[in-house]
């Protein structure tokens, strides 16, 4: 519940002074009316919550730490193979990361903690790029100025029953003659769904985000969403192509190998990993410097100035912090 994570987020970093947070990225929820045993939904703190999370994410801004979640889907959905791992570890981390991080979107939880950072753990990037450039997409056609394009409302009912009288010849004839028909010939079974006009969450399902143009999805988006991905990731470089990512936009991909488990074999390598994409010309050293400085850097920081303080990076986190901070300016269409 929201009170237990206060609870330990004042235990963790007020009391034992804990730097860093470290959540699951959903609960599992049962479903009491379900009459299957065990059956269940999951609870992403946010957007269809069985609670109001705001209080947690306002603590997290008043002890100045960022959220990072690390929570996988392996056994859900498609991903239930009884033979093959693989099967189901592949992509995993990245199913379960967009559904949180839509989730925080949608529920406006960035526009109302734009201070607010978030960090999705061994998941990599790409699927953050196709997320970001999807919101975009889908506002322009299904924010409200969008649906008014499908809008029932807006159907020439008259002029449409002529154009099938017009066209339809024999088809129509003397079908239209019956009011029944007739009403299901000019609106369609499933063009009214009861929605009341005044209610916002029917008639804009982005109403919550605060976007009310596509350019304002970037600013939303990018400053608080970071994404740690694996040093051998080609997919990496998609975070830093300003051509392929909508308004230009950079994502904070950071550099995370999951040392300690199978994906890599020698720790000593990750590194040379992280910088063969510099190599083979993907991406710029400018690029790599934010993907394994920079962006970590600002992850923590931002939140909290003093978290690298008596580290041996000190020096280097407090002039990066002497910088002008990245703007999100919307570039292009």
């Amino acid at each position: 519940t929201p009170q237990e994570a206060i609870e330990e987020l004042e235990y963790a970093a007020a009391n034992l002074g804990m730097k860093a947070i470290m959540a699951a990225g959903y609960v599992v929820r049962p479903i009491p009316a379900h009459p299957a045993d065990h059956a269940c939904w999951l609870d992403m703190f946010c957007l269809d919550s069985a609670y109001d999370y705001d209080p947690v994410w306002s603590k997290c801004v008043e002890l100045g730490v960022p959220l990072t979640f690390h929570s996988g889907s392996q056994g859900l959905g498609f991903r239930t193979s009884v033979s093959n791992y693989m099967y189901n570890h592949i992509g995993h981390f990245a199913a379960a990361s967009e559904g949180l991080c839509k989730a925080l979107f949608f529920a406006g939880v960035t526009r109302r903690f734009p201070q607010l950072k978030f960090g999705f753990l061994e998941c990599g990037v790409g699927w953050a790029c196709n997320l970001y450039s999807d919101l975009i997409g889908h506002w322009k056609k299904r924010s409200r100025v969008g649906m008014q394009n499908y809008d029932p409302a807006n159907l020439d009912r008259e002029m449409l029953v002529e154009l099938y009288h017009r066209y339809g010849a024999d088809l129509v004839n003397g079908r239209l003659d019956d009011p029944e028909m007739r009403r299901l010939a000019i609106v369609g079974f499933h063009s009214f769904t009861g929605a009341s006009e005044e209610d916002p969450a029917w008639l804009d399902e982005f109403a919550q985000t605060g976007v009310t143009k596509p350019s304002d999805v970037p600013g939303l988006f990018v400053p608080n969403f970071y994404f740690g991905c694996e040093a051998d990731d080609p997919i990496n470089a998609m975070a830093f192509d300003t051509k392929k990512n909508p308004y230009g936009a950079r994502l904070r991909a950071i550099f995370s190998s999951d040392i300690g488990h199978w994906d890599v074999p020698d720790m000593r390598e990750v590194a040379e990993e992280a910088h063969e994409l510099v190599d083979e010309g993907v991406i710029t050293e400018e690029d790599f410097r934010d993907f394994v400085f920079t962006n970590p850097v600002r992850l923590w920081t931002d939140m909290n100035p003093n978290f690298f303080k008596g580290t041996v990076i000190e020096s280097h986190a407090d002039k990066l912090l002497r910088e002008p901070p990245q703007t999100h300016t919307a570039t292009g269409a």
